[in-house]
C-alpha cells in the first residue's frame, strides 16, 4: 500500500469509525435519559460487557493480530488465502457455537466474575437476564471479525469500518420505536443487541463475497495452518485476556462501591474511546495488514515510513483529545448524557473519571501503534508478557485506591497501567530493525504536536469561562461553541508552529481516492 493510500486508509476508517462513535453517545444518552444511573442501566452495562470481552478475545486476539499477518502473506506470495479463510471460519464458528451454549447455561457465574458487588439486589438477577439475550452477539461479531480482516488485508476497508454503525441505529430505534409504542424500553433495548450483530455480520459476509471471498464454512479440521494460527493466536488471545482483566478488576471495584458507579464509568469510557476509537482502531485496523505485506517483500524502508506516519497521525488527533477531556470534561457529559433520569450530580461524578482516562489517552493509543510492529513479525509473546506486567499494575492500583477514592480507583489504575505498556513496548522494539526508528519528520514534529495541544488547552479554559453566560442560556450552544474553538484553535495554532501543513493532509486524502 502506498503511503498516500495508506493515509486513505486511516481516513475511510476513522471516518466510519467517528460515525459509529457519534451514534453511540446518541445511543447511550438514550439509555441515560430513560433509565439515568440506575439499576437497568448498570445491568445493561455489565450485560452488554458480556459478550464484547469475548468478542475482543475472538476477534481482536485471535483474528486481527494472529488471521490477518498470515492471510496478508498468502494474499501477497498468490498462495490459497481463500481455503485458508474458510478452515479458520470452520474451527472459529465452532468454537463461538459451543461458547454461546455453555455462557448461557452458566451465566449467574458469568456475571459474578464480572461485576461481584451486584449479588443480593436486583441489578444481579436483571443482568443474568440480560446476559443470556444479549451473549449470542458474540458469535455474530466475531464471524463478521473474520471477514472484516479479509476485507481490510485485501485494501477494503469500507464495509467493515461501516458495518458497526448498525449497532447504535439498531439499539437507538429500537428504544424510540418502544417508548412510542408503550412498550417496555429495556426489552426492546436488550433483545435488538442480538439483532444487530446479525445485521453486522451481514453486511460483511456480502461485502467479503462481493471481494471474491465467498466463504462455505465445514467441518472444523486442525490443518498444519491452523494449527500455526492457533500458536500465534494463543499468547495473543491471552494478551487481550489480561486486558480484560484488566477491566474486570475496574468493573470489581466499581460494584462494591457506591450505587451508579458502574454507569459512571461506562459513560467515561465512552466518551474517551471516541477518539481512541477513531484513530487507533484506525491505525491498528490499516497498519497491521501494511507492515505485514512490507516485511514480507522486504521493503523495510516503506515499512518505516508506515510506522512513522501512523505514529504521527496518532499524535496529531489524540494529544488535543486527551488535552480537551482534562480541560472540559463537565460541559462535555453534560451536553451529551444531562437530561431526563441522568442528574448534573451524575455529570460531575462521570467528567470526574473522563479527567483520569483523558491522562491516559495518549498511552492507549500509542499501543495500537507499537503492537503491529510486533505482530506483523509474527511475535506475540512479547506484548503477552508485556500486558502481564501492565495487569499486575492495574490490579495493585485498582485495589489499593479503591478503599481512599472509590471508584475512581479504576480509571487511574487503567491509565498508569496503559503507560506502563506502553514503555514496555518501546523499550522492547530496540531489537527490531531500522522500521522501528523515529525519523526527522517525526522528531520535528511531535514537540511541535505537544505544545499546539497545550496552548489550545489554554485557550479551552480562557473559553470555557467566558462562555459562561452562554452555557447558562443553552448548555448545547456553549458546549458547541467550546468544540468549535479548540477544533479551529488547535489546527491554527498547529499549522504556523509548523506542527502539521493543511496541503499535506488534503494531497493525501484527494490523491489517496
Amino acid at each position: 500500500m502506498k503511503p498516500i493510500r495508506l493515509v486513505r486508509g486511516f481516513v475511510t476508517v476513522g471516518g466510519w469509525t467517528l460515525m459509529s462513535r457519534v451514534l453511540g453517545f446518541v445511543r447511550d444518552a438514550l439509555i441515560a435519559a430513560f433509565f439515568g444511573a440506575g439499576p437497568v442501566a448498570e445491568a445493561f452495562a455489565v450485560a452488554f460487557s458480556l459478550p464484547n470481552t469475548f468478542r475482543r478475545f475472538f476477534a481482536e486476539g485471535t483474528l486481527n493480530v494472529a488471521f490477518v499477518p498470515m492471510f496478508s502473506k498468502k494474499v501477497e506470495a498468490g498462495e490459497d488465502a481463500k481455503r485458508f479463510a474458510e478452515d479458520t471460519l470452520s474451527v472459529l464458528a465452532t468454537a463461538l457455537i459451543a461458547l454461546t451454549l455453555i455462557a448461557t447455561l452458566i451465566m449467574p457465574v458469568l456475571v459474578t466474575i464480572m461485576a461481584a458487588g451486584l449479588i443480593g439486589d436486583q441489578r444481579f438477577d436483571l443482568a443474568v437476564d440480560y446476559g443470556r439475550i444479549a451473549f449470542p452477539y458474540v458469535l455474530f461479531i466475531s464471524i463478521g471479525a473474520l471477514f472484516s480482516g479479509i476485507l481490510n488485508a485485501t485494501g477494503r476497508f469500507a464495509a467493515a469500518a461501516a458495518a458497526p454503525v448498525l449497532l447504535n441505529v439498531i439499539l437507538s430505534v429500537a428504544m424510540v420505536g418502544a417508548a412510542k409504542l408503550g412498550l417496555p424500553v429495556d426489552r426492546a433495548l436488550i433483545w435488538s443487541v442480538p439483532l444487530a450483530g446479525a445485521a453486522q455480520l451481514a453486511v460483511v459476509w456480502i461485502a467479503a463475497s462481493k471481494a471474491g471471498f465467498n466463504l462455505r464454512p465445514h467441518l472444523p479440521r486442525l490443518t498444519p495452518e491452523m494449527k500455526e494460527l492457533l500458536i500465534l493466536a494463543g499468547p495473543a488471545a491471552l494478551a487481550g485476556g489480561v486486558v480484560h482483566i484488566n477491566l474486570l478488576i475496574g468493573r470489581q471495584v466499581a460494584s462494591f462501591s457506591q450505587e451508579g458507579s458502574l454507569q459512571y464509568l461506562n459513560l467515561a469510557d465512552r466518551l474517551y474511546q471516541l477518539p481512541l476509537g477513531v484513530v487507533a482502531i484506525a491505525i491498528g485496523i490499516v497498519l497491521l495488514p501494511d507492515l505485514s505485506r512490507r516485511l514480507q517483500a522486504g521493503d523495510h524502508e516503506g515499512a518505516r515510513h508506515a510506522y512513522n506516519r501512523a505514529f504521527e497521525f496518532a499524535l496529531l488527533l489524540t494529544v488535543p483529545a486527551a488535552v480537551a477531556l482534562v480541560v472540559i470534561p463537565e460541559p462535555l457529559i453534560s451536553f451529551l448524557f444531562q437530561r431526563g433520569a441522568f442528574t448534573p450530580e451524575d455529570t460531575h461524578k462521570t467528567a470526574l473519571a473522563v479527567m483520569i482516562y483523558g491522562l491516559g489517552l495518549p498511552a492507549f493509543v500509542m499501543q495500537k501503534v507499537l503492537q503491529p510492529l510486533y505482530f506483523a513479525r509474527e511475535d506475540t509473546r512479547s506484548p503477552f508478557r508485556f500486558a502481564l506486567y501492565a495487569m499486575v499494575i492495574n490490579a495493585v492500583v485498582a485495589i489499593g485506591l479503591s478503599f481512599v477514592i472509590g471508584y475512581l480507583a479504576a480509571a487511574v489504575a487503567t491509565t498508569l497501567a496503559a503507560w506502563g505498556m506502553v514503555a514496555l513496548l518501546w523499550f522492547g522494539k530496540k531489537s527490531m530493525g531500522n522500521e522501528v526508528h523515529a525519523d526527522a519528520r517525526l522528531i520535528r514534529r511531535a514537540p511541535r504536536i505537544l505544545l499546539a495541544s497545550l496552548l489550545m488547552g489554554l485557550l479551552l479554559w480562557g473559553s470555557e469561562i467566558g462562555l459562561s453566560p452562554v452555557f447558562e442560556l443553552s448548555r448545547g450552544l456553549g458546549t458547541l461553541l467550546l468544540v468549535v474553538i479548540g477544533i479551529v484553535g488547535y489546527f491554527t495554532i498547529a499549522h504556523l508552529i509548523g506542527a502539521v501543513r493543511f496541503v499535506e493532509l488534503k494531497g493525501s486524502v484527494r490523491r489517496g481516492g
